[in-house]
């Protein structure tokens, strides 16, 4: 694997740099008409930036800080998102959004504290969204198919690219395999986290891993996840093999978010009970919020993995 911005010795681009920016318009606006269709989504636009305070930024993994301003002629302090976990489910309520209908959005933000690699960038675009689902639907089943139909949209999506660009050969398979964080552990203990998902992305190509956040058996998590949005028992990375760069690669993270019962779980077990008092925490634990699924989608990223690009 690759840790910096030069890509590897052997890599060679398939198309020149036109070309590339004709793939680009291709594959983004294929993805984002078959992802509204096969998932129900109408898009909205959505905010660069969020008011301190009202706990609407994603906190990421708990440790990265947000890149902040203030604003004399409001009185207060804002701050640029980390992506939309959070306002998508407050805007779906706003907006009055039926069941099984739901939101997406093109998400820009500045995440000051990543370090900048062939797969990491100070800069973030991604397809945000959000639907609407019933509370005895909160489970993995209901995961799963959103991933499936993630999965239709990416095939289409490489279909049009290579009817464009001949020279493009489809790779992707619409099979998934879905594991658990802890089985993988089961399966490699003495290898990291990282060192997991290359092992059962080579062996596997695309993977769906659930289970992300809370404590596994070794009594650490798998990574790290915001306590506030996701249920760790409900959620998920969708993985693939980076062929050009030899490892693992997120696409999107994606989950079941947070019910009243889960946040007050999970807020405890994080240590973040101060949270609590904000607006949108508030809203969640007093159930005034509906039940979501949701997720981002890296555009870069999916666009790197269609391309073969380094």
């Amino acid at each position: 694997m690759t840790d910096c911005l030069t890509p590897p010795e052997h890599y060679r681009p398939a198309l020149s740099l036109i070309e590339t920016e004709i793939a680009l318009k291709t594959v983004k606006d294929t993805f984002e008409r078959c992802l509204a269709r096969n998932l129900s989504l109408t898009r909205v636009s959505a905010p660069l930036f969020v008011r301190t305070g009202t706990g609407l930024n994603d906190d990421l993994s708990g440790t990265e800080r947000p890149v902040a301003f203030d604003v004399p002629s409001c009185g207060a302090e804002y701050q640029i998102v980390h992506s939309l976990a959070k306002w998508k489910r407050m805007a779906l309520k706003e907006y009055g959004f039926a069941l099984h209908t739901g939101l997406y959005t093109d998400m820009n933000a500045i995440r000051r504290d990543e370090v900048p690699d062939c797969l990491h960038s100070v800069y973030v675009d991604q397809w945000d969204w959000e639907k609407i689902i019933a509370p005895e639907e909160r489970s993995l089943d209901t995961l799963t198919e959103a991933v499936n139909r993630i999965m239709e949209a990416l095939t289409e999506s490489e279909a049009a690219l290579c009817l464009r660009f001949p020279q493009m050969k489809p790779f992707l398979s619409r099979e998934v395999f879905v594991v658990s964080a802890q089985e993988l552990a089961d399966r490699w203990p003495k290898l990291s986290p990282k060192e997991r998902e290359d092992a059962i992305c080579r062996e596997k190509k695309t993977v769906f891993l659930t289970g992300i956040g809370g404590n596994l058996r070794e009594g650490k998590p798998h990574d790290m996840r915001a306590p506030d949005y996701d249920d760790w028992d409900l959620n998920g990375d969708l993985l693939f093999w980076n062929e050009p760069l030899q490892c693992s690669y997120e696409l999107s993270s994606m989950g079941i978010r947070v019910s009243p019962e889960s946040m007050d779980r999970q807020l405890t077990a994080a240590g973040c009970d101060d949270r609590r008092e904000l607006p949108f925490h508030k809203a969640v634990l007093n159930g005034e919020l509906p039940y979501t699924i949701g997720g981002g989608i890296g555009q870069s990223r999916l666009c790197m993995l269609l391309l073969g690009s380094a």
